[in-house]
């Protein structure tokens, strides 16, 4: 009985048709396919009848549900192509697309044929896009919105917002967002391994954290640290493994970096000219901005170089581009979302073109093993080599407050992903 927004019925054959399309066995008309790597062991996918689907796997696989529960794993109409699904969205959820307009609005409205009874409270949604945070947060305190976008809200502006609107009500989660340096190993001059070892010693971690978030960030390798990640090192854990980059203090390694950089011919007089990339967004241009200002003292002089957001993917999956700042999100906290998405040899996403086939094996081997203990084990014998590699170098793991005012209830905000609690079938507003 569950139907699409245009009432075509949602069936089994809408489900087969979206994961033959993210393995690459169908043309949906899709831009951009990042999570196929999520689905390496899908094998296959068969139905029977309507209303019933099978997932085949190649080996197994204990994430493998969370994969599908994830708010990263939509099912797709079978019977809209991927360029109508770009202009004017239809889903099974408890909203639908009235009007999309670019860079500036998109309003919803309640879906009466929602599958789950006297659901959703809500009669219409509208989410205004505005570019500039500092001017977000000023037309919520104004009273402009009830409800701020996930974790939108800085450490910086959540204290002035609490001036503003005090009876705003905050939450402060981790993102499940890491801050990255992308080096790309195969343009020169970084496709030596000795500048982008110089690159690792040269981060002031701590500075990003105190700058960008007033100490509310976290420190640690690719995945979620504890206690917001159950899978993630932690900066003592690469500290206490002699991970360079972790080790000694900041000047220590940046006069390490500098007898790096010396020795290759470069010095105070003979800068490395070179550009950073990131994407035309404050979250991006900030640490940008500050990873430039670190890379000075060791004898490396980049320019910022900014994208447009539907420019910045095709951007990085290009070669020539040397380093860039990038925010990497992982949608569940899980070892195999982050390890095949961003590490993978062939990944599409595998920005860096790093590649390390042996360890890529234990990424395997960590996806199949059933003993929670010795998953975690391997996990983190993996993280430390990663960041021993200089794969990419994880500055900070992120976080956010999201605000809303005393008259909105029913938001539930998971505390370790942006991406799992946006179906707000639950919300509902009381006469302010």
């Amino acid at each position: 009985g569950v139907t699409w927004h245009d009432g075509k019925p949602f069936t089994s054959a809408d489900v087969k048709c979206t994961w033959d399309t993210i393995a690459g066995r169908r043309n949906a008309g899709w831009r951009k396919n990042p999570r196929r790597d999520w689905y390496a062991n899908l094998q296959a996918v068969e139905t029977s009848g309507n209303f019933e689907v099978s997932f085949l796997l190649g080996r197994p696989q204990p994430s493998f549900m969370a994969f599908l529960a994830s708010g990263m794993s939509p099912v797709y109409p079978c019977h809209v192509d991927g360029r109508t699904m770009r202009q004017k969205p239809i889903g099974t959820g408890p909203f639908r697309v009235v009007e999309f307009r670019p860079n500036n609005s998109i309003e919803l409205a309640r879906n009466p044929a929602y599958w789950r009874p006297g659901r959703p409270y809500l009669d219409a949604i509208t989410y205004r896009i505005i570019r500039n945070r500092s001017t977000r947060i000023l037309a919520f305190a104004a009273g402009e919105f009830d409800l701020t976008f996930q974790s939108d809200v800085t450490a910086p502006l959540l204290r002035d917002l609490a001036g503003q609107a005090p009876s705003a009500v905050c939450e402060f989660h981790s993102s499940n967002v890491t801050g990255q340096i992308l080096i790309n190993r195969e343009t020169p001059p970084f496709d030596n391994p000795e500048i982008r070892r110089a690159v690792a010693l040269a981060v002031d971690h701590q500075a990003y954290v105190d700058i960008l978030s007033e100490g509310r960030f976290a420190l640690g390798g690719a995945l979620l640290v504890p206690p917001a990640g159950v899978w993630g090192v932690t900066a003592q854990d690469l500290a206490e493994a002699g991970v360079e980059g972790w080790t000694g203090s900041v000047e220590q390694r940046r006069a390490a970096a500098r007898r790096i950089m010396q020795a290759l011919g470069y010095g105070p007089d003979n800068p490395l000219r070179t550009k950073v990339s990131t994407r035309d967004i404050a979250t991006y241009r900030d640490p940008a901005v500050i990873m430039i200002d670190q890379l000075k003292a060791i004898h490396i002089e980049a320019e910022l170089r900014t994208f447009d957001t539907s420019l910045w993917y095709g951007h990085m999956a290009r070669p020539g581009w040397t380093l860039a700042m990038n925010l990497n999100g992982a949608a569940i906290d899980d070892p195999d979302v982050v390890l095949f998405e961003n590490y993978a040899c062939d990944s599409g996403r595998n920005y860096p073109r790093y590649c390390n086939r042996e360890l890529e094996r234990r990424f395997t081997e960590q996806s199949m093993t059933l003993d929670r203990e010795a998953r975690l084990r391997l996990v983190r014998e993996i993280d430390i080599q990663l960041q021993r590699d200089v794969a990419r170098p994880i500055l900070y793991h992120s976080g956010g407050a999201t605000c809303r005012y005393p008259h909105v209830h029913g938001i539930r905000l998971a505390k370790n992903s942006i991406y799992n609690h946006w179906r707000l079938e639950d919300a509902w507003m009381a006469p302010r």
